[in-house]
Formats: C-alpha cells, structure tokens, sequence
C-alpha cells in the first residue's frame, strides 16, 4: 500500500496527481486528504484525518507526504520510505529547507515537481534509502558546562540570592 499524506493542510495538487497515478499502479493507494477540497476517485481509500497515522505509515511500502516537519520526522524515525514534496503554494517556501537536506542525506527523495511524481515513485520504489537516527542532543551538556564556568557560577549566584527587599531600585526606605 502506498499511503498519501498532508498532514493538517490543503495540498489539492498533490491529491490530484496521486489520485492520477493510483489507476497505473499495481498496489492499492489510501490517502489522509487533511482539509482540502478535492475528493479522490481511485483511490482504495480516503478520510480527512486520523487519530493516529502510525498504523499507515507501518503498513505502506513507500509514503508520500507534504513537507511538514512532523509528519517526515514521525516517518523517518518509524523507518518508513518517504517521498516528501514540498508544496508550493505556502508563502515562504520553508519545506524545500527540509526536504533538500533530508534528501542530500539520503533519508528520502524530494519531489520538487508534480509533474514528475510518476517518475519519482519509480525511482523511490527502487531506492535503498538511509536509516534515520536522530543527532544526538547534548544542549543540556552545553548549558551545565557554561553554569559551571566562575563568571557564570558568580552571576547566577547573585541573581538567585540576591536580597531584593534592601535592593535601593525595588522601592525601599533604605
């Protein structure tokens, strides 16, 4: 099963196009059409939203999505094999961000076109694409390491234990 997603959005060309490609494939397609206008025709399934598109995306040999964060974060790290298109009619185009550097790494294949999503579903169905591991985060190591340096220590010691009630600039007598 190829599943079709666009998350919370409208993205109509895409359901369109895959609704199009659906009679030429040789597996069934189920599409989450989000709030979009379109109504697809052929494919074996379809509905607005889900509770939870995990068991979809567990079940699809390939998953074709918009660009949004969450949606190729939650495939990616459930291992899934992604097509990400990056829809073109948002404002500042911040999908083609993502999608071009998920794609440069091998995590999934960007459609950058519509009108090529038949080819790109050959070439993804073919594709060995790289496991995905989340970087290791080490922000909090970071945030220790500068709380712990003397000028740091100093600052934070006088903020936290500071006595605001002789402070001059809070209002009192003194």
């Amino acid at each position: 099963m190829i599943f079709v997603t666009v998350g919370t959005t409208e993205f109509d060309g895409l359901i369109q196009e895959m609704d199009r490609i659906a009679l030429t494939l040789d597996e069934p397609v189920v599409m989450q059409v989000g709030h979009g206008n379109v109504c697809p025709v052929y494919a074996a399934e379809w509905f607005p939203y889900a509770r939870s598109l995990e068991p979809y995306y567990r079940q699809a040999s390939l998953v074709v999505s918009h660009g949004g964060l969450g949606t190729v974060m939650e495939v990616l790290q459930l291992g899934g094999r992604l097509i990400g298109v990056s829809n073109p009619r948002l404002y500042d185009r911040h999908q083609e961000d993502l999608l071009g550097t998920f794609d440069k790494d091998g995590f999934l294949i960007w459609c950058r076109d519509l009108a090529r999503l038949p080819e790109v579903l050959d070439t993804a169905r073919a594709t060995s694409f790289r496991p995905y591991s989340p970087p290791s985060c080490t922000l909090h190591q970071e945030i220790a390491a500068l709380l712990a340096q003397p000028a740091c220590f100093s600052w934070w010691h006088r903020l936290t234990h500071h006595d605001w009630r002789r402070s001059s600039c809070i209002g009192s007598d003194q």
